[in-house]
């Protein structure tokens, strides 16, 4: 591959504003819940990079031959890779590509077949575009891009403020995270968080049931969430994470009392899936929830807590009944009944067909 800019590329990423930029000079983007990709093409030689750097390539096979078929023949488009459903955005869906069976990757991709959705160019044909400004960029894309057709995109954009924060409001019902702010006269800083990105934000009151140890081993290094349905049963949310090495070990001192051994973890609402992941551990199996997708050796087993825990927790969205991505611990609630901690306190959002982001 012998591109003006060839692969790995360190995508230009974002840092997180409360609130949307106004004024001139700003381009506006839906933000995509999804997996980050920068797509290289050199006539047939077609390389899908990951955010981290490393090729996706042999996850999408669905996605190579439209890229022949509709990209330029040599290009650096940057984009996202999500999977469209009738309800929206499927990230749990998208999260089960990663597999290391190429049969299951195949028949992954004729059940729920990816898409992409460009909304940068980096290079075409042999000019290199990583020092030119956005807004020439975007006009190359767009004319680039004009005829494109499913399962490729082109992002929405605007430089209207005010059709940017009805996208953050409506868009959400499909799945989407937010809205993205791009200076129009800046160049592409790769790795630097150049970008600015407005996130829902949300609170909520969670049955802290359990916790996983951080690596180092110094503490909790995530919680374990949980919410009652309306048959009074507790199913697991998600998780907050990201605490401090100093944090982890103020967790251990709070949750050591709250740790469920025995007989009483034996009570626990999620104990089938203690005792599954130990018998499977002593036999040598590996299960689903057992081990990390991303990482087989990282141990997902959890140590259960008291259900009468109660934290409140910032998160962005939720997605079948699940909180989209780690939630941020707040507080701890100690004058909240656990019990009252139901998915009914959530926000509803309705939904809305991608078509509709896409003008049809």
């Amino acid at each position: 591959m012998q591109l003006p800019v060839n692969p790995p590329v360190s995508p230009m990423l974002a840092k997180a504003s409360p609130e949307l930029p106004t004024g001139d000079g700003w381009l506006y983007e839906p933000k995509w819940d999804g997996f980050r990709c920068i797509v290289f093409r050199d006539g047939d030689e077609i390389v899908l990079g990951s955010r981290n750097e490393r090729p996706l390539t042999r996850y999408f096979p669905e996605l190579l031959r439209p890229i022949l078929e509709q990209l330029p023949e040599r290009c650096v488009l940057d984009g996202e890779l999500v999977i469209a459903t009738p309800e929206g955005l499927a990230f749990d869906t998208l999260q089960l590509r990663i597999h290391p069976a190429e049969s299951r990757i195949h028949l992954l991709a004729v059940e729920a077949p990816a898409s992409f959705v460009a909304f940068d160019v980096l290079a075409l044909g042999d000019r290199s575009l990583l020092d030119t400004p956005l807004a020439e960029r975007r006009a190359l894309l767009d004319e680039v891009l004009a005829d494109v057709q499913p399962p490729l995109y082109l992002c929405p954009s605007t430089t209207d403020a005010d059709l940017a924060a009805t996208w953050f409001v409506h868009f959400e019902g499909a799945g989407l995270d937010g809205v993205i702010a791009k200076r129009l006269e800046g160049t592409y800083e790769q790795g630097k968080r150049s970008l600015l990105k407005i996130k829902h934000k949300r609170t909520a009151d969670v049955v802290v049931a359990g916790y996983r140890t951080h690596k180092s081993g110094d503490g909790p290094g995530s919680l374990l969430l949980g919410l009652y349905d309306d048959q009074g049963r507790l199913n697991h949310v998600g998780v907050a994470s990201s605490f401090s090495a100093a944090r982890r070990v103020e967790l251990a001192a709070e949750l050591g009392p709250c740790e469920v051994h025995g007989d009483a973890a034996a009570e626990h609402p999620w104990a089938h899936w203690v005792e599954a992941v130990e018998d499977a551990r002593a036999d040598g199996q590996r299960l689903p929830g057992g081990v990390s997708r991303w990482n087989a050796t990282k141990d997902l087993s959890f140590q259960p807590l008291r259900t009468d825990l109660v934290a409140e927790v910032a998160y962005e969205g939720l997605l079948n009944g699940r909180f989209r991505h780690s939630a941020r611990f707040v507080r701890w609630r100690p004058d909240r009944d656990a019990t009252s901690c139901t998915y009914a306190q959530l926000e509803e959002v309705p939904p809305l067909e991608l078509r509709q982001i896409f003008g049809g």
